[in-house]
């Protein structure tokens, strides 16, 4: 059975509130994901595909994803 922290590392990314300033409508535009505001971050969520596409995204926008 696949270790469960590995999974959600796969189909989640958790970043500062502020880090999708600007760039938010076009994420969930562009990618099949959801995002959740929470007090202290802001949690994407979708498959593994979309993840991957998310981190080179952000990426490119200069948000570094731990």
């Amino acid at each position: 059975m696949p270790d469960p922290s590995r999974l959600r590392d796969s189909t989640q990314i958790v970043v500062p509130p502020t880090a999708l300033a600007g760039i938010r409508s076009d994420l969930e535009a562009q990618f099949a994901v959801t995002v959740f505001e929470e007090c202290e971050a802001v949690r994407i969520i979708g498959s593994p595909v979309e993840i991957k596409g998310v981190n080179t995204y952000l990426a490119r926008h200069g948000v570094s994803v731990p």
